[in-house]
């Protein structure tokens, strides 16, 4: 009897011990589920695992603009990827993926083999416990932290088994990784990396991102193209392995080269980036005074906001690209009309002091001089920095250039830059399709549209002449080409009288109607209407038509003496377009969160300005401009924006009116079309900094072609757009009314002044 016990207890003891690891396993993982080594994570947490998600700007037509991040992750949902970045993943990370139930039992057992016999088995973690790993658990600091974070992991994997689907963990996972290069998530590595959609990823293009997952700093191809390829086509043999490509594909595709579409994720970088610059103001206003569910506010750069915009992406492309092709020509014009100038290119009456006034203003405002004054630098040090030369890329319309100059030299080189502002809008929805803010956001952060204001010049006097429409004259009314006098004592003007004169002599003395006024920008004309109405009824006009800026009632605002933004202006002309209803430009149509829920929906404000008959009337009249006004006592047909006809040959209906400023520092021009209102701004930061000359510096000729070009390469992709050369539906009795006499066949530019 004894001996029966005691073999039952080297029995119990055999098994006890060859069962014993299992035990403390078993036990273990219970006390980790219950918490005894650390907290995990609760069903709440399971159910919304946090992650800072970028806020993404979305255009008109589905294109991300740019994106606001902490980290640069955008979701995807499963039917977004790509089958073969699925394929890749699975043959290289968790074949069995979708058979086990968060631990691979057998690829478990396989890597203790390995450790025991010291052979290379592969991984055993799967793809549910990754996941686990980056969304729940901290780096362990010691070896016994790692082992109880494996604990944790498998605690964790089995609850997401349990709690999401295999399509959701696996797209979770792809969301969460690290691609490096700011690529967080695989929507941002594909965008990063190939310039694509996660749903377009071929397989060679698959394979590397499922490559990079092993090691992403070891595997970049920005640094190690060859290792990265390498790893590529591991997965690629993989996949192979699994009859997911056939050995035939692999190798084709393993002999190719890896190809990069690389786009960096830069706010300097991207189309729109003045708008979306400016919209970050206008979002972090938003979030402030909006809350979620559980009462805080919302986070721009965390929280996966969804920005609906009303640009067209294509749209933004075209203006853009007439900014550009425009401003780098002209530029080359400013660079030659200054060349062998001793004061270039400032005016030659500027003493030295003037011009280091100008140079020191720049130099403040620049970002080295910024970080000195941060670091308690003395004016004595500065100096002596912004006077050393120093390595330096510059700016220039051929690209960066590296060069060696002084700092305040390239202070005054930056001066020589003509900027441009440019705004393109619906004039019946208020919808703005196209924000082009400067020449180069890199360079040149100072927003022209929104943010910048400059002197208006002859682009105000549509106002005046809409008043006077709207007062009962008639476009043909005919007006004497005499100086206006507005007398000190009876219009309150400090010093003397003021007399408004014409650039030049033509026409003096003739009698000229409306519509030939403001054909021309005759200045005498528009100073006649001021004379009849005063600056405060034009004024009280102008507020109708959306200009917020404060304006002073004083005779001299009827030649646009004063600053306003392309913004106030494209949408003050919208007006004009749409039967005198103006229409505030609208930029944000709506905001959802990550959900895809709408949180807001944004809708312009309208406003009554003048009657129809007044609006058809000017739109007639700024066709003038474009098409030419008949002056029989000159007989002569002139307008200010003719070369739309003769140079750029437009054949549909197009009005405008055409601004050029004081010593040729600003250039503008209104374009109105039925179906589009454009205004552009050019000139130089300084408005010390400009054209010599009337030729070069007239708006005709500083901001009119910007707007030709953006309307040629509209009207090319009309199809798309759904945007065409179209008439404006005014009556026929408002023709009636501008018949004003026969016209000559000959058609001239009128300079403006």
């Amino acid at each position: 009897m004894m001996k029966k016990t005691s073999e039952r207890q080297k029995v119990f003891s055999v098994w006890l011990f060859v069962l014993s690891p299992i035990i403390i396993l078993l036990v273990t993982l219970y006390l980790t589920s219950v918490g005894l080594f650390g907290d995990l994570p609760s069903f709440e947490q399971l159910e919304n695992p946090k992650s800072n998600l970028a806020t993404e700007i979305i255009s008109s037509d589905g294109v991300v603009l740019g994106k606001y991040f902490f980290e640069n992750r955008s979701n995807v949902k499963y039917h977004e990827l790509s089958p073969m970045l699925v394929n890749a993943l699975l043959s290289t990370e968790d074949i069995r993926f979708k058979s086990h139930s968060g631990i691979d039992v057998r690829a478990l057992l396989r890597a203790v083999k390995g450790v025991v016999t010291g052979s290379k088995s592969g991984g055993a973690s799967t793809i549910t416990q990754q996941l686990a790993k980056m969304l729940f658990t901290e780096k362990p600091a010691s070896g016994l932290e790692r082992v109880m974070q494996k604990f944790k992991e498998w605690i964790i994997a089995v609850r997401l088994e349990r709690q999401y689907t295999k399509e959701e963990i696996l797209t979770m996972y792809l969301n969460k990784f690290d691609f490096i290069n700011n690529a967080v998530g695989i929507k941002s590595a594909s965008q990063i990396y190939f310039n694509t959609t996660t749903d377009a990823l071929t397989v060679e293009e698959s394979a590397m991102l499922v490559g990079m997952l092993k090691n992403p700093s070891l595997y970049n191809p920005n640094r190690r193209l060859e290792l990265t390829q390498e790893r590529r086509n591991v997965v690629l043999s993989q996949m192979k392995k699994y009859d997911f490509i056939t050995p035939s594909e692999y190798d084709s595709i393993s002999a190719n080269p890896i190809v990069l579409d690389f786009k960096k994720a830069s706010h300097n970088e991207g189309l729109a980036p003045y708008l979306r610059e400016y919209l970050r103001g206008e979002l972090k206003e938003w979030c402030k005074n909006n809350q979620k569910a559980d009462g805080s506010n919302y986070n721009l750069y965390t929280d996966g906001l969804k920005i609906y915009t009303t640009i067209n992406s294509k749209m933004q492309q075209y203006a853009e690209d007439a900014v550009h092709s425009h401003i780098a020509s002209l530029q080359d014009d400013f660079f030659k009309h200054w060349k062998g100038y001793t004061n270039a290119p400032f005016p030659k009456d500027f003493d030295k002091d003037q011009i280091y006034a100008i140079l020191e203003l720049g130099m403040k405002r620049s970002d080295r001089y910024k970080k000195l004054k941060s670091r308690n630098a003395s004016k004595k040090e500065i100096n002596s920095a912004f006077r050393t030369k120093t390595p330096m890329h510059v700016f220039t319309w051929k690209g960066e250039r590296d060069t060696v100059m002084t700092p305040l030299d390239s202070v005054r080189y930056y001066k020589y830059f003509i900027h441009s502002g440019m705004m393109s809008m619906d004039p019946n929805t208020g919808y703005v399709k196209a924000y082009v803010g400067g020449i180069n956001y890199k360079y040149f952060k100072y927003d022209h549209v929104k943010v910048g204001k400059r002197q208006v010049g002859s682009t105000f006097k549509p106002f005046l002449y809409a008043l006077a429409m709207q007062e009962g004259y008639s476009p043909c009314y005919e007006i004497p080409n005499v100086p206006v006098v507005f007398e000190k004592n009876q219009w309150g003007l400090p010093d003397k009288d003021w007399v408004p004169r014409n650039s030049d002599d033509k026409y003096e003395g003739m009698l000229m109607s409306l519509r030939f006024g403001l054909a021309n920008s005759i200045n005498t004309i528009t100073a006649y209407i001021m004379k009849q109405f005063g600056p405060h009824s034009v004024l009280d006009l102008a507020k109708k038509m959306g200009i917020t800026s404060k304006l002073d009632p004083v005779p001299s605002i009827c030649l646009g003496t004063f600053d306003l933004s392309v913004y106030e202006m494209v949408g003050a002309y919208s007006t004009f377009v749409n039967k005198g209803i103006w229409t505030e430009p609208l930029i944000v149509s709506r905001i959802e969160d990550k959900n895809g829920i709408l949180l807001q929906d944004f809708n312009p404000k309208t406003n009554e300005a003048m009657s129809e008959k007044t609006a058809d009337l000017m739109v007639r009249m700024l066709q003038g401009v474009v098409d030419g006004v008949y002056n029989p006592h000159a007989d002569v047909t002139v307008g200010t924006g003719v070369r739309l006809r003769r140079k750029y040959e437009f054949e549909n209906e197009i009005g405008g009116k055409t601004g050029t400023t004081q010593n040729n520092s600003d250039g503008w021009f209104m374009g109105i079309t039925p179906n589009l209102v454009t205004g552009v701004w050019s000139g130089n930061e300084d408005r010390s900094v400009h054209f010599r000359s009337t030729f070069y510096g007239q708006g005709a000729n500083m901001a009119l072609p910007v707007w030709a070009e953006y309307m040629q390469r509209v009207y090319t992709d009309s199809l798309t757009l759904g945007i065409y050369p179209e008439s404006f539906e005014i009556p026929q009795s408002i023709d009636v009314l501008l018949d004003c006499g026969s016209k000559n066949e000959s058609i001239e530019e009128y300079e403006e002044f």
